[in-house]
């Protein structure tokens, strides 16, 4: 596996690759079914317009997310697409035997050669409850996060030493290649671990903008070059949301700001309308998380969004941007993400 699985090659004015974030939003009035086919499309669109690629995440117990199990939703997107690269952002590592890892994402890379990015993080990304009903058991510890990866890259570069327990298990389907493995984070234990592995990273700046910065430089001055990377490689996960006006996109940007209120209150439902957003009698300690909460989201007409995912890249550094919008609509998901590629002369 070589490096060119790995960078991106921009597009269009974009001095880095931009891709996708898609979490599969269920907005009230809608489906997990409808959500999913949404998703499709968008995938479809993305790869038309230019994104470098698409990745899902790993939520449980969320009414209004519907990727649940990446692997699934990734094996759909992929047979839907020809050239887009598709991936987990993430698969949460704890959640889930290595083995099992292995061979769903084996088998995705035998189904779509060198299209297929696996990202894992280290969190359950649910409650404590789901993710003891995930494991079925509640003794597993994140911090357990290093050893659970060796045992994964053992599974899918058939690499353990002799003498190793699992020495004589195979991951089938195994190939002479494995999909390119991310580590993403929100603080700075993935990126010290990225960089000393060689690994490229992924931060989670859409929900810990204050560590962004320090996590990176972090990742980069612990890099040691590897079989995958010579050089450190990251991107950024950025809320971005693009609209006619910058007064439409702030009204769109609204119900994602509520919806994560509700997540972080343990009130999680599905995606609220910008009515619902609007109306909502939100106390002073509410009114701030809100307000915290947009000044980490890049929104406005296209030339603002432009601007401010500009700023960010040369504030970071990051190697690629993705961009997630979390909107009520599949139609105002999908203006956004091509206002944003037509901005940078992609599309």
């Amino acid at each position: 596996m070589g490096k060119d699985n790995i960078r991106g090659v921009p597009h269009g004015s974009a001095e880095v690759p931009l891709s996708i974030l898609e979490l599969a939003t269920v907005s009230e009035g809608s489906s997990p079914s409808e959500s999913l086919a949404e998703a499709t499309e968008l995938a479809r669109s993305a790869e038309e317009w230019g994104y470098h690629r698409i990745w899902v995440a790993e939520h449980h117990g969320m009414p209004g997310i519907a990727s649940s199990s990446p692997a699934v939703v990734i094996a759909h997107l992929a047979a839907a697409t020809r050239s887009i690269r598709i991936g987990s952002g993430g698969v949460m590592l704890p959640n889930h035997a290595p083995l099992v890892i292995a061979e769903q994402f084996g088998t995705l890379h035998a189904l779509h050669p060198e299209r297929i990015d696996l990202g894992l993080g280290r969190a359950p990304g649910t409650d404590m409850a789901t993710a003891n009903a995930l494991r079925r058991s509640a003794e597993v510890d994140p911090d357990d996060f290093p050893r659970a990866l060796a045992e994964l890259t053992g599974f899918l570069d058939g690499s353990f030493p002799a003498g190793h327990p699992y020495a004589k298990i195979q991951a089938v389907p195994a190939s002479s290649t494995r999909p390119p493995i991310w580590l993403l984070g929100s603080s700075g234990f993935s990126a010290q671990l990225a960089g000393i592995l060689g690994l490229p990273f992924a931060f989670a700046h859409h929900f810990s903008a204050a560590n962004t910065e320090p996590a990176l430089d972090l990742y980069r001055s612990t890099f040691q070059p590897s079989e995958v990377l010579d050089e450190p490689y990251s991107m950024i996960g950025v809320a971005a949301i693009a609209a006619d006006t910058d007064e439409e996109a702030l009204r769109q940007a609204m119900p994602g700001a509520l919806s994560f209120l509700r997540l972080r209150s343990g009130r999680p439902g599905r995606f609220p309308t910008p009515e619902a957003a609007q109306e909502y009698q939100y106390s002073p300690l509410e009114a701030e998380f809100v307000r915290d909460r947009l000044s980490t989201t890049v929104y406005g007409d296209p030339e603002t969004v432009r601007n401010g995912l500009e700023e960010l890249r040369k504030r970071t550094g990051a190697d690629e941007l993705m961009i997630t919008t979390m909107v009520h609509g599949a139609a105002e998901r999908r203006r956004s993400y091509e206002l944003i590629a037509k901005a940078y002369g992609m599309a």
